[in-house]
This record gives structure tokens, C-alpha cells and sequence, in this order.
């Protein structure tokens, strides 16, 4: 496979010869030669100097190779790679319903043409930029707990983005990524469910990285951004993509050993909402309060202006000022 020699080049800090490659995979030279031509030919910059050998220069910001490499664990088990989509939670529903896709099955695509965002928006999804991914997870829990895997998804991407950027990045209920009050990407769950377990669950994640402003729609740009606006750097979305599936798998074991107490305490330590006085938008009606607090199954807690509590399971919440 080209990422075994891929997994070579990158424990090498110099040149690897031809023929250790050859003895470590048990190959031709000339298989070898066709393999790193293939990885040439999928963006790594790899030189040859036949003295030396093969040393690896450069990899592309988005590398289906360069994630397998990294990313090890009992949880994923394949990731499908695509240049441009109509919708990666699409592609992953459609799949699943076939069950041609096992548990642990990730979808990435370089573009989408109808991203898909929650209540039915469009997220915009430009090529080479952003990561458009989405998660395939038969978890085996009841319905009821299907909002639980958002919480669980913002905590990692949340992690994961302050770990590789520096930047403060909390989560808006119920499923906003947002950096300086600007939203810098989103969560979208899809379930089938059965009446007493969620049979196949989608989680759609899309993060604007290297986005500028100029290139978002005039109506957004003054409430989204992205890592690259943020912070002034080009960052991988390789990289980023291996820290999100790595908090993901640690947070997923936490899950399924302790419950949700564990994830509830620390989205509250990341929320954006908890304690300020919002409005929300369900449907043609609103209603707003002091957001109080989530429940155990990651439901918003508002407290209304005659004291008494309301729980809410979706919505759109804007922060009062």
C-alpha cells in the first residue's frame, strides 16, 4: 500500500534507499518506483537521488494517506476520500442505508456542491479550503441520547482546534464552533433509529481553516470566520482532521465507559451559552431567557422571565446583548 511507504518516508528524517523500502514491504524496486509515482501523482513532493535514495519533502494539505498513517485506533476503520461531493452527510446517509459502510467509516471531500447545515441550509463549502467530513457510527444507544453525540462532536473539534491553533474556540448551543463570537464551523446529526436504539448515526463536520474573509458571502462575512482569518496562518487540514478523530475516539471510550456525566461537565467548561440571556428561534416562534443549563441529554435549559424552566432540543439561539 502507498502509505506504508508513506509511513517510511516520514520516519525518516533523510533519504531511505530503494532497497530498504523494497526489504521493509517485501517488494520490487520497480513496485516500489510505481508506488511513490502514485504518491507523487496525489500531491507529495518526494525527491529521488540515486546515491540516497527517496526522501519525503512535502505532503499535500489534504491527504486521505497522511490521515491513515495517523490516525490508529479500534474505532475507525475506513475512510472514503472524495474531490468534490453534493453533500458528505448525504453520501454517508445513503450508504449506511445500503450497509456497505461499516462503524467507524469517515467521508472527506475536497468541495461539496450542496453542503448541508442545519434546518436546512446551505453551508458553503468551496474547494481546497475547509474540511467537509462525516462520521459513520452504529453506537448502539437509545434515541433519546442522539444529541449527545453533537455534545460529544463539538468537544472534540472544540479540543482539537485550541490544541493546533492556539485559538479560545467554544461551542453555541447546540451544535455552533465559534471563535472571537464568529462562527467558525458547525455540527449536523443525522439518525435512523429503530424504537429502542439509534441504528445509524451521521455526523456532518464542516470548519472554515483556510477560508479569508473576502471569500465568504457578502451576508456572512461579518458573523463567520476561520482559522486562517484568526490567526494570519495556512494550516492542514490533514492535521486537523487526525487531532479531531483523535479527541473524537477518547471522548467516544469516556462515553461508553462513564456515561454522559463526563461530557456534559466539560461542554459546559466550553459553552458560549451557558449563563447568558439568549433568544431562540424554534420554528415561526421564539422565545427567550437565561440559558441556565443542559440537561443529561443535551437539552437547552431556559429560564423564562416568569421563573419558571423550559427545555428545548433544538433551536436557533442568538446571545442578547
Amino acid at each position: 500500500m502507498p502509505e506504508n511507504i508513506l509511513q517510511l518516508l516520514k520516519g525518516k528524517a533523510g533519504f531511505i534507499s530503494g532497497q530498504e523500502i523494497s526489504d521493509s514491504l517485501g517488494i520490487t524496486r520497480a513496485a516500489v518506483w510505481k508506488k511513490i509515482k502514485k504518491l507523487r501523482n496525489k500531491g507529495f513532493i518526494i525527491i529521488a537521488t540515486p546515491s540516497k535514495g527517496y526522501k519525503l519533502i512535502n505532503s499535500p494539505d489534504l491527504s486521505k494517506e497522511e490521515i491513515e498513517i495517523q490516525v490508529q485506533g479500534d474505532l475507525w476503520k475506513n475512510i472514503i476520500f472524495y474531490q468534490s461531493v453534493d453533500s458528505t452527510n448525504e453520501i454517508a446517509m445513503l450508504s449506511s442505508a445500503k450497509n456497505d459502510t461499516e462503524s467507524g467509516t469517515i467521508i472527506i471531500a475536497d468541495r461539496q456542491e450542496k453542503g448541508k447545515g442545519r434546518l436546512g441550509r446551505t453551508w458553503i463549502s468551496p474547494p481546497g479550503l475547509n474540511i467537509y467530513m462525516s462520521i459513520i457510527l452504529r453506537p448502539e444507544i437509545e434515541p433519546k441520547d442522539a444529541t449527545l453525540l453533537t455534545v460529544l462532536t463539538s468537544i472534540a473539534c472544540a479540543l482539537a482546534l485550541r490544541g493546533i491553533s492556539g485559538l479560545k474556540v467554544v461551542i453555541k448551543w447546540p451544535n455552533d464552533l465559534m471563535v472571537s463570537e464568529k462562527k467558525l464551523g458547525g455540527i449536523l446529526t443525522e439518525v435512523r433509529s429503530e424504537p429502542e436504539r439509534i441504528k445509524t448515526a451521521v455526523i456532518g463536520i464542516g470548519i472554515n481553516v483556510n477560508i479569508e474573509n473576502k471569500d465568504f458571502p457578502a451576508e456572512i462575512r461579518d458573523i463567520a470566520t476561520s482559522i486562517k482569518n484568526e490567526t494570519g496562518k495556512y494550516l492542514s487540514r490533514s492535521e486537523i482532521i487526525i487531532r479531531i478523530l483523535k479527541e473524537f475516539e477518547a471522548w467516544f471510550n469516556v462515553f461508553k465507559s462513564k456515561g454522559s456525566r463526563p461530557l456534559l461537565e466539560k461542554w459546559k467548561q466550553l459553552s458560549s451559552t451557558l449563563g447568558k440571556n439568549v433568544k431562540v428561534a424554534i420554528g415561526d416562534s421564539t422565545v427567550s431567557g437565561l440559558a441556565r443549563d443542559i440537561d443529561e441529554e443535551g437539552m437547552l435549559i431556559l429560564e423564562l422571565k416568569s421563573g419558571s424552566l423550559r427545555k428545548i432540543s433544538a433551536g436557533d439561539v442568538t446571545i442578547l446583548r
